[in-house]
């Protein structure tokens, strides 16, 4: 009798111990980019945030380096429930919501600080919920950087300087039309192919932030970076719509803090990486010059003009346009 009621409650307890268990919910976060880029630091701190404050009861275990596969890969995972949270390009949610297309215009941000006013404010709400539908929403944005051109043979200071130019580009309308109304030859290719191309003298340039001079070991074939910064496109954190319910509002609140918080250590962050890789691309004898950038904002103003009209997005725009 002793052994069966023994026996009956080890059964039971490691019941209630595998229930507890099953009660914690263990998310998975997907990010393309490298175990030491900015963002990946950030969302460490992210992770360990909702861990922390939740006692426990909500993990979230990292997968880096691109492990689960492409920022559009891991989207397709996140719909079916396979990764509940990814970090990704604006670019990469056009598909998904038009609006994000505005964040692939040149110049729709002033500076840096501009940026992180605008994306502060009520202009993030209205993009994190725009992909609900889709089965995610945003947590929070990260800067991926002022994209501007580099070279090989000579520094763009003015946007006649771009005419005869072939430049590398993203397989984007916008970002080709950019070119384009600036004088130079849009080229678009996959980044893999930047060094060789430069190398060979199949493009003169492309454009980019600053760590592809360093990370992508193009400061070795380009020795001229312009910093015209005529473009600036957001990452977003998403989470999938089932991964938030299964958690209690207090938990769901938690996350979204500690989303913010990721945020606002990460800008700190990306500054010394940015200023460390401009100190390195120095070292490799690429010489910078700050062009005046109102001449380019003018060649391509027409084009944001033509958007502002734009049923998808033009609101988004303006409203962006608009803030100080």
């Amino acid at each position: 009798m002793f052994l069966k009621s023994l026996t009956f409650a080890i059964t039971t307890a490691a019941a209630l111990a595998a229930t507890t268990a099953d009660a914690k919910t263990r998310l998975r976060l997907a990010n393309a980019l490298s175990e030491d880029h900015p963002t990946s630091t950030a969302l460490k701190q992210f992770a360990d945030e909702v861990d922390d404050r939740t006692d426990g009861e909500v993990t979230i275990r990292l997968f880096l380096n691109g492990v689960l596969g492409s920022e559009r890969e891991v989207l397709e995972q996140l719909q079916n429930g396979a990764v509940d949270i990814t970090r990704v390009n604006a670019g990469n949610l056009e598909n998904f919501a038009p609006i994000f297309k505005a964040f692939t215009l040149p110049y729709i941000f002033k500076s840096e600080d501009h940026f992180y006013r605008v994306m502060s404010g009520p202009v993030a709400d209205q993009v994190y919920n725009a992909t609900k539908d889709s089965g995610f929403t945003g947590l929070t944005f990260f800067d991926s950087g002022a994209r501007s051109f580099y070279t090989s043979d000579r520094a763009i200071e003015t946007p006649d300087d771009l005419k005869g130019e072939k430049i590398r580009v993203m397989d984007s309308n916008s970002s080709i039309r950019m070119v384009e109304m600036m004088g130079g030859t849009p080229t678009p290719m996959p980044y893999g192919e930047i060094y060789t191309s430069l190398q060979q003298g199949v493009i003169d340039g492309a454009e980019n932030n600053v760590t592809a001079l360093t990370i992508g070991r193009h400061g070795e074939v380009a020795k001229y970076y312009s910093a015209d910064e005529h473009l600036r496109i957001p990452d977003f954190l998403v989470i999938s719509n089932s991964a938030m319910d299964k958690l209690t509002d207090e938990q769901q609140q938690i996350v979204k803090e500690a989303a913010v918080h990721a945020t606002e250590s990460f800008r700190g962050i990306w500054d010394e990486a940015i200023s460390q890789a401009r100190s390195e691309a120095e070292d490799m004898g690429v010489t910078f010059v700050e062009p005046d950038q109102a001449p380019f904002r003018e060649k391509v103003m027409p084009l944001l003009n033509e958007y502002r009209d734009n049923p998808d997005f033009g609101d988004l725009l303006n409203q962006i346009l608009a803030t100080d």
